[in-house]
């Protein structure tokens, strides 16, 4: 059964994507990079607009529309299956300690799930919330952004890499985004 979300192709939600079982993954550079360049795709090619977001070690979190003509829905649907495939096979790749322990969770989550025939990397679903007031998108948008901060990761929002905070200061980030005013 798959999930079903009411999204209006016009508003602006607070998605959350998260690792079977909140695995720490992303504290691997080149993992990060997957899901960053991912992103960046999806922005240039599959008309993802980004207003914020966050890599968390197990966990990504975006304030994402799209444009006309492009569902949300799809577009995180392919984001999840192609970063998924990717980071399984980066994981086989690179220099990783916990390389089979890994391996044996996704293996073993996608052996749960009739949807996957091998391995089951991200959780089913991406937990839309519409953001439709200010009020709603400040309070996200401070979350998203402090959310490095409360995992004691650093100390000051715009100096976490994997996030959009520094584009909110002015700066350029790793990836470009439309700042919410």
């Amino acid at each position: 059964m798959g999930f079903k979300y009411k999204i209006n192709n016009d508003g602006i939600y607070f998605i959350t994507v998260t690792v079977v079982d909140w695995i720490d993954v992303f504290t691997r550079k080149e993992l990060a990079e997957i899901v960053i360049d991912s992103l960046e795709y999806c922005q240039q090619e599959k008309g993802l607009v980004l207003y914020a977001w966050c890599l968390m070690p197990s966990h990504l979190h975006l304030i994402a529309s799209t444009k006309e003509n492009t569902t949300l829905s799809n577009v995180v649907r392919d984001f999840k299956k192609f970063t998924s495939k990717s980071i399984v096979a980066a994981i086989k790749e690179i220099n990783e300690s916990r390389k089979e322990w890994l391996l044996d969770k996704f293996e073993f989550a996608g052996k749960t799930n009739s949807k996957n025939k091998e391995y089951k990397f991200w959780q089913d679903g991406f937990y839309p919330i519409e953001l439709d007031t200010n009020a709603m998108m400040e309070q996200k948008l401070i979350y998203l952004h402090y959310n490095p901060v409360s995992a004691g990761i650093v100390y000051e929002p715009e100096h976490y890499v994997y996030s959009s905070a520094i584009n909110y200061t002015g700066q350029i980030g790793l990836l470009d985004v439309l700042l919410m005013e």
